[in-house]
C-alpha cells in the first residue's frame, strides 16, 4: 500500500473544492468519463497529486505557468522520481496544452492507459 501523509488530507480536500479551470475541464470533460476510478487531489506520501488512477499507477498533473521556472522544474523532477519508486508514472500537461490541444492531451492519456477513444465509445454505448 502506498503511504500518505494524514496532515495533507485537509489541504487535498480544499484543493478538490478549488480546482483550477484547466483541472475542471480535464475532470468534467474527460477523466470523469474514463472506465477507471480517477481520484482528484489525491495524497501520496508527502505529495498531493492532481489526479491518480491507482489501477494503472498513473498520476496526471496539470501544470500552471509557475512550473516553467527552474526551481519548480527541479521540484517536479524530484517529485516524479519519488513517485516512480512506487512504480507510478507521472503525466504532465500544461494549462496551455489543455486549453489549446485538449484532444491531443486526452489521446496521450488514453495511450498511456492502453485504451483508445473507440474503447470509450464502446463502454458508453453498452450502458445505454
Amino acid at each position: 500500500m502506498i503511504p500518505y501523509n494524514k496532515n495533507l488530507v485537509k489541504n487535498a480536500q480544499m484543493l478538490r473544492k478549488n480546482m483550477t479551470p484547466e483541472e475542471k475541464h480535464l475532470w468534467y470533460d474527460f477523466l470523469k468519463k474514463l472506465p477507471f476510478n480517477v481520484r482528484r487531489q489525491h495524497n501520496i506520501e508527502n505529495y498531493i497529486v492532481d489526479f491518480y488512477i491507482a489501477e494503472k499507477k498513473i498520476v496526471i498533473e496539470v501544470d500552471g505557468i509557475q512550473h516553467t521556472s527552474q526551481e519548480h522544474k527541479e521540484d517536479d523532477r524530484k517529485r516524479d522520481f519519488e513517485l516512480s519508486k512506487w512504480g507510478i508514472t507521472v503525466l504532465r500537461y500544461s494549462n496551455s496544452a489543455i486549453n489549446k490541444n485538449f484532444t491531443s492531451v486526452a489521446n496521450d492519456i488514453l495511450v498511456n492507459l492502453g485504451i483508445t477513444f473507440e474503447d470509450l465509445e464502446k463502454d458508453t454505448s453498452s450502458v445505454t
